[in-house]
């Protein structure tokens, strides 16, 4: 990759501690060290960031996802920011590859906050000028921020892994539900395949039922992609759904692969055959299963951090 001139010495890209190897892959695509930070705890278990090294009229970002413990992480991202502001940097852009309030967008109980638009109206209180993000599981929630925000997309990443590694002659792309169509309709153009959505019903506050799936699967490839899996119960279920509906067998895609609680022994299941994540959160070497494959992001949030820092135009990137 090509740089910029005086760009090793005005970018400085951080690392919170909750995927630092991404970090490192980002500012390897770019051609420069990951600069240098201390975050430690104080006896009654407050957080403290400390920059270490000059920032002055640098353009500065922090890489943090969301991830398990979520409040500490966005409390790291938070203090880091406000230090990048004390300390005089010249701009400051909040690189948030997983955005796990994103699931918070709408006010759908009673006397509850919608927490996704609290964290972006934090994040520009503790000094971000700008945030680039991937994959929101819900899109509205670009609009709750009043700064800046690049929001990428891991969909040509999978889809083209998917491509070189599956046969596409006879495959379908699945949505889970109806609120997935949009996104796996991106997906499906990106492979020319047909789009199939399975009719999800809610039946109470904790009980979600699949039921027909619309479109046609018989003896066919279904691939689901879906924008995070989290406990993979959804996933399980969607792929015995299909199963009972005449598919061969299923492929499984998502961008952020939280897998938390019950999720390795979920995609475990024997109807999913082959699962693909993204490196947006740290897979642990613990829930790595044989049939799954970590792609990584970093060449292209690092593209988007280059052009964002040049002035170059970052649209060419969200398709």
């Amino acid at each position: 990759m090509a740089q910029a001139s005086g760009m090793n010495d005005q970018l400085r890209v951080f690392a919170g501690r909750s995927n630092p190897d991404l970090t490192d892959e980002i500012c390897g695509c770019l051609g420069i060290e990951r600069s240098s930070l201390t975050i430690s705890r104080y006896s009654n278990d407050n957080l403290s960031v400390q920059i270490d090294e000059n920032v002055r009229e640098r353009d500065t970002f922090v890489v943090q996802a969301f991830t398990e413990p979520a409040s500490d992480r966005i409390l790291e991202l938070l203090i880091t920011l406000d230090a990048l502001r004390s300390a005089s940097a010249r701009r400051i852009t909040a690189v948030i590859p997983y955005f796990s309030y994103a699931r918070s967008d709408k006010k759908d109980a009673p006397r509850i906050s919608i927490a996704g638009r609290l964290i972006a109206d934090l994040l520009q209180t503790a000094g971000a000028h700008r945030v680039l993000t991937m994959d929101l599981h819900a899109e509205q929630v670009h609009g709750f921020f009043s700064i800046p925000v690049d929001h990428l997309t891991a969909i040509p990443i999978v889809a083209d892994h998917i491509r070189k590694t599956c046969e596409m002659d006879n495959a379908v792309i699945v949505a889970s539900d109806a609120g997935g169509a949009k996104r796996a309709g991106k997906f499906a153009s990106r492979l020319s395949l047909p789009l199939a959505i399975i009719d999800k019903r809610r039946v109470s506050d904790t009980e979600v039922r699949q039921g027909h799936v619309v479109g046609d699967v018989r003896d066919k490839d279904a691939i689901v992609f879906e924008d995070e899996i989290s406990t993979g119960g959804t996933m399980v279920e969607t792929a015995r759904t299909l199963t009972q509906a005449g598919v061969r067998r299923v492929i499984a895609g998502a961008t952020h692969g939280v897998l938390v609680g019950n999720a390795i022994a979920n995609m475990a299941d024997p109807t999913i055959e082959t699962l693909t994540v993204t490196n947006t959160v740290d897979v642990a070497a613990d829930k790595r299963l044989d049939k799954m494959t970590v792609l990584s992001v970093a060449p292209l949030l690092a593209e988007a951090i280059r052009r964002i820092h040049t002035g170059e135009s970052v649209g060419e990137l969200f398709a």
